[in-house]
């Protein structure tokens, strides 16, 4: 059975930056597994962002395993974002 989803504190902070400059934004927390945090579509194109929390230490925000084998392995537009100016940037 699946835990409840963790997300970053600046989360909800980036899903909300990313709609104000104009972005469909879903988010894909809940799914685990490695699966990105935010499925973004803006100007017709698609982006998958994977968010981090800025405010802690490199060594406090790490990719997963997962996490890891989905950001190599994958041939669309894949980001890790750890700000709302990093995620608008990546998009």
């Amino acid at each position: 059975m699946r835990h409840a989803a963790k997300v970053d504190a600046n989360h909800a902070e980036v899903v909300q930056a990313l709609r104000a400059v104009g972005a469909q934004v879903q988010s894909l927390a809940m799914v685990g597994a490695g699966c990105p945090d935010l499925l973004v579509a803006f100007r017709g194109l698609w982006y998958v962002l994977e968010v981090k929390d800025g405010r802690k230490a490199p060594s406090k925000r790490p990719l997963t395993p997962q996490q890891v084998k989905l950001r190599w392995g994958w041939r669309g537009h894949y980001r890790v974002v750890t700000s709302t100016e990093e995620a608008i940037e990546a998009v």
